[in-house]
């Protein structure tokens, strides 16, 4: 089964694709990667998508989810032919009540990729573990449990602009959570200090130097103190007014912020592998202060692209959706399904996996 996965992340920087094939290898998955395609959003949709985070109106929510919707359909013809379709979706909101998931927000219309692609389409992939008492977050646990099981405690992670990660340890279930912030906020102080959309290779943050009282003030952040499991968005972590610092000591500070989060997040845990993927991995400065804490190794090394890792964890939900696999919170199946032009027959249902094979194409 050839899947096509559509993944736009919290950095809100672009619409990621990507095409696998999918078999099962006795009671595993075998998944050859196939191709990737990266396509940023157009300026004016990247500024409505930002703006929505705040005050907005349901007239705003209506066209950014049809623009989104088009963007995806038009992305996933690229990839045909294809099986199915998994789209995520961009996230405008995850809402978060006294530690408890409360709903899950995603804009991007799934029948404009039905009707460009005529295939099958699995969207809305965090609501049923929400409704189940999950968190619907992160996903990536899926995919990391299955694919670094071994004899030692291994950690994955993912930084996106909410940093995740998933503890896989031998024996016992994964545990997988949200650190804090990977790239937004220091996607958010480049564009409002420098008016880029980024701090392209992290270069202001290699010239600048931490500043030690924004910093303790930063990671006095309750969210860092909550035991997980947890989840966290934009709608939590972002700049207020910002400080009297100049652009290279702001991004030199925030990217102290990611990369201490993330060690000190993992240090209970001790892993003897730390396995990175996400637009993160991109930026110099803040690989090497994770380098600096961590066993960091890139996901690429173990055979699965980098930049397109939560494009191929969609499409590993898709296949696993289609086989009707219980995921995250009890024995749920995720996401919902639109029909394609041809009637929908799914696979007999399957048992979970027991591993994921990576396989070249």
């Amino acid at each position: 089964m050839k899947v096509i996965g559509l993944m736009s992340g919290t950095s809100m920087d672009g619409l990621d694709a990507a095409v696998a094939e999918f078999e099962w290898d006795g009671a595993a998955v075998a998944m050859s990667p196939l191709r990737h395609i990266e396509r940023p959003w157009p300026d004016e949709v990247r500024a409505r998508l930002h703006a929505s985070l705040g005050p907005t109106t349901a007239a705003e929510l209506c066209q950014l989810d049809q623009l989104i919707g088009q963007a995806s359909a038009e992305l996933a013809t690229e990839l045909l032919p294809a099986d199915f379709v998994v789209s995520h979706g961009q996230t405008v909101h995850h809402w978060v009540h006294d530690r408890k998931a409360m709903g899950t927000l995603q804009l991007g219309q799934p029948a404009w990729i039905v009707e460009a692609t005529g295939l099958p389409v699995v969207s809305d992939v965090r609501a049923r573990d929400i409704a189940a008492g999950g968190h619907g977050a992160p996903l990536a646990g899926i995919l990391d449990d299955l694919w670094l099981r071994g004899d030692h405690t291994r950690a994955a992670l993912n930084l996106g602009g909410i940093a995740n990660v998933t503890i896989v340890r031998p024996g016992r279930p994964p545990i997988a959570f949200d650190t804090g912030p990977g790239n937004c906020l220091l996607d958010e102080a480049a564009r409002r200090t420098t008016g880029q959309p980024q701090d392209k290779d992290g270069r202001l943050a290699a010239r600048g130097e931490p500043d030690a009282a924004l910093l303790e003030d930063l990671l006095d952040d309750p969210y860092y103190a909550l035991a997980p499991p947890k989840s966290t968005g934009r709608e939590h972590f972002h700049l207020g007014e910002l400080p009297d610092l100049s652009p290279e000591d702001l991004l030199a500070t925030l990217t102290e912020l990611t990369a201490i989060t993330v060690a000190d997040a993992l240090a209970a845990y001790a892993p003897a592998e730390v396995v990175a993927s996400g637009g993160g991995v991109r930026n110099p400065a803040l690989h090497a202060a994770l380098q600096r804490r961590l066993p960091l190794t890139l996901s690429d090394e173990r055979g699965l692209p980098a930049q397109a890792k939560e494009a191929y964890l969609m499409a590993l939900i898709g296949f696993l959706a289609c086989h009707q696999v219980p995921l995250l919170t009890g024995p749920h199946v995720l996401g919902r399904i639109s029909p394609g032009d041809a009637p929908l027959a799914l696979p007999r249902r399957a048992a979970p996996p027991t591993g994921l094979l990576i396989r070249p194409a």
